[in-house]
């Protein structure tokens, strides 16, 4: 069996994630626990408004995806099955933490590292997002384009056919949503977001981050992970800290990204983390293929069942 894990961004936190795993399993315990207890804390009891400002959002979302992943990996025989590795935004730290590249610890300093600067960039440039449902991507870049006269406005996550988000500067991306709404869009949202996260405003993040990646050594991978900048498989742990730069400050393109891991032969599936956002853009990418997925116990069990028989 090929499995590919897939693993959530910002967006799929919900205050009590991870906690049932925490409760049964000692390895979800460890890996939280690790997290430090004020982290533990938000993430298990929030309030909401605390666990969605950036800086913790990211490092909870990252500390309970590894969680669900560590109780995966110790309940499924993984010599039998190939994998690889896929996060979108924020979870391809989660992706590459699996595949080895480096160690949890590294990953959530580099995370934390990572919310810090993208809050900071984002209270220099602020900004917004909005989802464009039911319109081309060459209708929206256009769109994008015609709204850049009132500041910046990009295409910046790729999700799926039909399902694409735009961010910049509020008045740009306001002007956006009216131009696709006028256009025919089947929907527009302005998303409840604290910046307009991998536009080119996230420039003084990305440099930050470049910065603190010279600090990291990372390893040669048990196995590879398909990248945001590019959508390309990543075998060489020397391109990962300049594509984890890039990342921050370009478009995710997660529609080539599933669309690439199917072209190669994976049929299976596992969201591995809070929600099942991505559970459903695989689902618009290719109607046949479904996604299994580990948030809790009753979620794990299933996909152990179903890996294992």
């Amino acid at each position: 069996m090929k499995i590919a894990l897939l693993f959530p961004g910002q967006g799929s936190q919900v205050v009590g994630m991870g906690k049932e795993l925490y409760d049964k399993y000692p390895k979800a315990k460890e890996i939280i626990d690790l997290a430090g207890e004020e982290l533990k804390k938000i993430i298990f009891e929030g309030p909401e408004e605390t666990l969605r400002i950036t800086k913790y959002t990211q490092p909870a979302i990252f500390t309970v995806s590894m969680a669900a992943f560590e109780v995966l990996k110790e309940n499924i025989d993984v010599s039998k099955y190939e994998f690889v590795s896929a996060g979108h935004s924020l979870g391809e730290y989660s992706a590459l933490c699996a595949a080895g590249f480096f160690s949890f610890q590294d990953g959530l300093t580099m995370v934390k590292a990572r919310g810090e600067f993208i809050q900071k960039a984002s209270e220099a440039n602020p900004g917004t997002m909005a989802a464009i449902i039911g319109m081309e991507k060459a209708a929206i870049e256009d769109i994008c384009k015609q709204a850049s006269v009132l500041g910046v406005c990009e295409a910046v996550n790729f999700n799926s056919p039909g399902q694409i988000v735009i961010a910049g500067t509020f008045a740009a991306i306001q002007k956006a949503v009216e131009l696709a709404t006028a256009a025919g869009a089947t929907k527009c949202v302005i998303l409840n977001v604290s910046g307009p996260f991998h536009s080119s405003l996230m420039s003084p993040a990305a440099d930050m981050m470049n910065e603190e990646l010279k600090k990291y050594t990372f390893n040669n991978p048990l196995f590879y992970t398909y990248t945001n900048c590019d959508a390309m498989l990543t075998k060489d742990a020397a391109e990962v800290k300049d594509k984890l730069v890039r990342q921050i400050k370009s478009p995710v393109k997660w529609d080539e990204i599933v669309q690439n891991i199917i072209n190669a032969g994976f049929d299976s599936f596992v969201e591995v983390g809070p929600g099942k956002v991505l559970s459903g853009l695989l689902r618009r990418i290719d109607k046949s293929k479904k996604a299994l997925n580990v948030e809790d116990c009753a979620s794990l069990e299933k996909t152990i069942t179903s890996i294992n028989n």
